[in-house]
């Protein structure tokens, strides 16, 4: 059985974060068929790190661009608190600098909106199949 099926089968819980509340119901929408739970939610990055550490989510679909700490930042955060959520940056095409600058910051891997739920659910897949990134720090 390949790790996709073993996932799928266990299910796994995720936030969303999005200042747009129709991209979150969307995402929520596409996986509603799947044993994906979505288990909260945030508008800001703010709370965000909030809904985050009272959740621990397996997996984080953060976009970049957010009010009051940008996706960036908080992605960052999550890596200096050891946090073992995938965390999956999304936002538009167009900004892959941005995209670069995610991963550099801690994010495992990135969606870019407009999303099919086919896209959704690969992305989320694919970042559950890797281990939680760490710094070179924390690897001593």
């Amino acid at each position: 059985m390949s790790a996709q099926s073993i996932i799928h089968i266990m299910g796994f819980k995720l936030v969303i974060v999005d200042d747009a509340a129709f991209i979150r119901e969307a995402m929520k929408s596409l996986l509603e068929d799947s044993e994906i739970q979505c288990v909260g939610e945030a508008s800001d990055g703010e709370e965000a790190l909030q809904v985050i550490e009272r959740c621990q989510p397996d997996v984080v679909i953060l976009d970049l661009i957010l009010p009051k700490k940008n996706g960036i930042e908080v992605a960052a955060e999550l890596m200096r608190k050891k946090s073992r959520a995938q965390v999956i940056a999304c936002s538009t095409e167009g900004q892959e600098s941005l995209m670069i600058q995610a991963i550099d910051a801690g994010c495992n891997n990135f969606l870019t909106k407009p999303f099919t739920a086919e896209s959704l659910k690969k992305v989320l897949f694919a970042a559950l199949a890797k281990p939680p990134k760490i710094r070179a720090a924390d690897a001593s």
